[in-house]
C-alpha cells in the first residue's frame, strides 16, 4: 500500500472512501473502549478483571501510537507546500497533533504527576476531532464561529456580573461570616453557582443586605445566561433558513435570489461562466464570509459562498420585451 493511499485512509472525513470511513469508525470505537476501560478501572469491585482491562488499555494505546506515527509519516501530504521536516513540525504543533499526543502521553506517566493522569480526559476530545469533519458537527462549529463575537460579548457580561456579585457579597457578608467570605475571591464560588443558576447552598448570605443582593443577582443570572443560548439558537435558525433557500430551489428564482453553496452543492468548484452556461443562472454578487465579491470569469465558487443570482431565462424574456418595444 502506497504512502499516499495510507494518508487518504487515515485522513478524516472522506465519506466517499469506504476504507477511510471504516478507519474513522474504528478509531472512534477504540477511543470509546479506552475511555470505558478508564472508568471501569476506578471500580474496586472489578478488581478480578483488572488484568483484562489493563491488556485492553495497552492494545488501545498501541493503536493510538500507530495512528500518531502514521499521521507524522504522511504529514507531507497534509502540508504540501512545506518540506518534510516543516510539515512534521507543523502537524506536531497543530491542534490535531497536540490532541493525538496528549491521547498517548498520559499512559506513560500514570504513576507520575497528577497533571499527567488528569490529561487522560483529553482522549475524549479525540472523538470531537474525528467527528468535527462531518455535517452535524460542522453545523455546530459554523454557528459558533459565525456568532463568536456575540458569544464573547455575552461571556464578558457573565464574567463582569460574577466579579461584581463576588465583591458585593463580600462587602455585605464578610463581617457576619468571615470564614465563608474571607476575601473577594472566596465569593467567586458563590457568584458562579448563583449566576449560573446552580445554587448548591454550601455558601449563602445570612444578612438582610446579602439576601437582597442574592435575589437581584439570581434574577440577573437567569437573564444573562439566557443570552448566549438565544444567540446560538438564532444561529441555528439562520443556518436552516439558508439551507431551505439553497441551490435546491434555484429553478424557482423569478427575481434576484440567494443560493447557499453548501458542502453538497453542485456549484462548488465551478466558475461563474460555467454556472451560467450549464444552469442558465447569472451571478451578480458573491458573499464570502465577511467579504462581498464582484464575480468575474476566473472566480470559482467555494463552500459556504452565498450567490446573488437571477435565472437566465428571465433575463432573456426581459431582453425580448425590450427589443419588441
Amino acid at each position: 500500500m502506497s504512502k499516499k493511499r495510507i494518508f487518504d485512509i487515515i485522513q478524516i472525513g472522506n465519506k466517499e472512501d469506504i476504507p477511510s470511513r471504516a478507519f474513522d469508525i474504528f478509531i472512534s470505537a477504540v477511543v470509546i473502549i479506552n475511555i470505558l476501560v478508564m472508568f471501569l478501572l476506578t471500580f474496586s469491585e472489578l478488581a478480578p478483571i483488572y488484568g483484562v482491562l489493563k491488556i485492553t488499555e495497552y492494545v488501545t494505546i498501541i493503536i493510538f501510537c500507530i495512528e500518531y506515527i502514521l499521521r507524522i509519516w504522511t504529514s507531507d501530504f497534509l502540508y504540501q507546500r512545506k518540506n518534510k521536516f516543516r510539515s512534521v513540525m507543523r502537524f506536531i504543533s497543530s491542534a490535531e497533533g497536540i490532541i493525538d499526543l496528549l491521547t498517548i502521553l498520559p499512559f506513560f506517566f500514570l504513576d507520575g504527576f497528577v497533571v499527567f493522569r488528569m490529561l487522560r480526559i483529553v482522549r475524549i476530545f479525540h472523538l470531537f476531532r474525528i467527528n468535527s469533519q462531518y455535517d452535524s458537527f460542522n453545523l455546530i462549529k459554523e454557528v459558533l464561529i459565525e456568532k463568536k463575537r456575540q458569544l464573547f460579548s455575552s461571556l464578558f457580561l457573565i464574567i463582569i456580573l460574577m466579579l461584581g456579585a463576588s465583591l458585593a457579597m463580600y462587602s455585605a457578608e464578610h463581617e457576619a461570616q468571615p470564614q465563608a467570605f474571607e476575601n473577594a475571591f472566596s465569593g467567586i464560588w458563590w457568584s458562579v453557582s448563583t449566576v449560573l443558576t446552580v445554587g448548591y447552598g454550601d455558601i449563602y448570605p445570612i444578612t438582610i443586605v446579602g439576601k437582597v443582593i442574592a435575589i437581584i443577582i439570581a434574577f440577573l443570572g437567569v437573564c444573562v445566561v439566557a443570552v448566549p443560548t438565544g444567540i446560538i439558537s438564532a444561529g441555528f435558525v439562520e443556518k436552516y433558513s439558508r439551507s431551505e433557500h439553497s441551490d435546491k430551489r434555484y429553478h424557482d428564482i423569478h427575481e434576484l435570489g440567494e443560493i447557499l453553496c453548501s458542502k453538497e452543492s453542485e456549484f462548488i468548484g465551478l466558475t461563474v461562466d460555467e454556472i451560467e452556461e450549464k444552469y442558465g443562472i447569472r451571478t451578480y454578487m458573491i458573499i464570502r464570509s465577511d467579504l462581498t465579491v464582484v464575480p468575474n470569469e476566473h472566480i470559482r465558487i467555494a463552500e459556504n459562498d452565498i450567490l446573488i443570482v437571477k435565472t437566465d431565462k428571465l433575463i432573456k424574456k426581459k431582453k425580448k420585451k425590450k427589443s419588441s418595444r
